[in-house]
């Protein structure tokens, strides 16, 4: 379905006290999802290189966290005038090796970054260092220390960066552990750093699994704080490893995220924004609004146009302009995506758009989904698909669409629509989720961004999201 696409030649090794370095004879392989065809491959990490990474950050500390603040806020300045510098290049990457359409990299997957970072230095300058007196006592914050960057593959740089600018502008020092889905953006990013002429062992990159060498990141005593973001699963994990040594641990996990229509609402328009933020990113984001609530009434309409708003996404080569969807990351994830599928039909939903038979030709693609008549209990409802399928959920009143949001183990994001505003934030205030969407308002890096209940702890993004990476002294005198 799609043509190969260009690469160009990015750093694939490790970054470890300043030098880009390769480890061993094991290399993982990186695939482009629309084409099937292996563009590049960065070697396979071992707790070896993750040691020595950890220990250069270790080293590094010291004078990294007693430089001025200036100075630092200076280099990661740098570091954003680099990522500006070359953001085509990293849109091209990101649609490349994950299947994002490029008008999405190019308008979301780069820019949000870049935003992220302005606002982290906004608030150094409005002052959200500054030791505060309370008393006789000064409370100051200072870094962490060492900080193991754990990220996911679906917005690769987007959570790179809302880790390493933060946590390095804070005093702290990194080592990042990009997934290996997506390690030639994270090559890329290494490459800005490095031009922006920060110490070595300041920042780190070791590629590899996150078996191998995220355990032996969130295990290693040197590190004070692991900040991850990927599945709810691989969250347990990082926090029963890192529990051993009483680690500062940062989750940003999974999601299933109601969009939750009251009876005033513009219904056409709700659904219409609803799908598209289901289906964005190829249906891969955390906080997607995979499930759309309507009045019972209004049940089969709100289906209808669902189904009419999802033949607009038709999977296509990524790196045309014109392509809405692309392919899943990779074949396991497009087999895990169609198999929720299959089960959604064998549990007696309605299928209204898409469906689990295979798109023709190469790459990883599913078809856009929408179920309608789709209960609580039912795996679609429940489990985070990670792919492009809404699931329609008819409710009989106000407070059972509130219960039927609330019913989930995730807390990451929501939506409300109404015609009156009031109305919608009254709801909002009695959904159980780190952020809420009024009538499909603009996504905020500013704003605090993170998850009640399984979707994890901890924030990021803005002044919160700076402020994860630091610990709070309080100075009597």
């Amino acid at each position: 379905m799609a043509a190969p696409t260009s690469q160009s030649k990015v750093q694939t090794g490790h970054l470890i006290a300043g030098t880009f370095v390769d480890s061993g004879t094991d290399r993982i392989d990186v695939v482009n999802p629309a084409t099937e065809e292996v563009i590049a491959s960065v070697p396979a990490g071992t707790a070896a290189d993750a040691d020595a990474a950890v220990r250069a950050a270790a080293t590094a500390f010291t004078d990294w966290s007693a430089l001025p603040l200036a100075d630092r806020v200076a280099a990661v300045g740098r570091i954003n005038d680099g990522l500006r510098a070359r953001a085509d290049e990293l849109a091209a990457t990101i649609t490349a090796e994950v299947g994002t359409p490029i008008m999405f990299a190019s308008k979301v997957q780069v820019p949000n970054p870049i935003g992220i970072t302005d606002g982290v230095l906004a608030e150094i300058e409005a002052g959200a260092l500054d030791p505060v007196e309370f008393g006789n006592s000064v409370v100051v914050r200072e870094p962490v220390g060492v900080v193991g960057a754990i990220t996911p593959w679906n917005f690769p740089l987007q959570q790179m960066v809302a880790k390493v600018t933060p946590a390095l502008v804070a005093g702290n020092t990194v080592v990042l552990k990009p997934s290996e889905l997506a390690p030639l953006t994270a090559g890329l990013l290494a490459e800005i750093i490095a031009a922006a002429d920060l110490p070595a062992g300041v920042f780190n990159l070791v590629h590899g699994t996150g078996p191998v060498v995220g355990e032996a990141i969130a295990a290693h005593p040197l590190v004070d704080m692991v900040s991850f973001t990927g599945s709810t699963r691989a969250g347990r994990r990082v926090s029963v490893v890192g529990a051993e040594t009483v680690k500062k641990i940062a989750l940003e996990l999974g999601g299933k995220s109601p969009s939750v229509v009251l009876d005033d609402a513009d219904l056409v328009r709700a659904v219409k924004i609803t799908v598209a933020n289901c289906f964005m990113n190829n249906g891969q984001a955390c906080s997607s609004l995979t499930r759309l609530l309507v009045p019972a009434a209004k049940h089969d309409e709100a289906l209808a146009a669902a189904a009419a708003a999802a033949g607009k996404y038709q999977p296509a080569d990524p790196t045309l302009e014109s392509t809405r969807i692309g392919p899943a990351v990779s074949a396991a994830q497009r087999d895990r995506v169609v198999g929720f599928i299959r089960t959604g039909v064998e549990e007696g939903a309605t299928l209204a758009a898409g469906g689990p038979d295979p798109v023709a030709g190469p790459g990883f693609y599913v078809r856009p989904t929408v179920f309608g008549n789709v209960r609580e209990d039912m795996t679609i409802a429940k489990e985070e698909i990670f792919g492009p399928v809404l699931s329609v959920l008819p409710y009989a009143d106000e407070a059972d669409a509130v219960r039927i949001a609330n019913s989930t183990q995730y807390g990451l994001a929501a939506g409300v629509f109404s015609s009156d505003p009031d109305h919608a934030a009254a709801v909002a205030g009695k959904l159980r989720a780190g952020q809420v969407d009024i009538n499909g308002a603009a996504f905020n890096t500013r704003a605090p961004f993170g998850g009640f209940k399984q979707s994890g702890n901890g924030r990021e993004f803005g002044r919160y999201g700076l402020e994860e990476f630091t610990e709070l002294k309080s100075i009597q005198r």
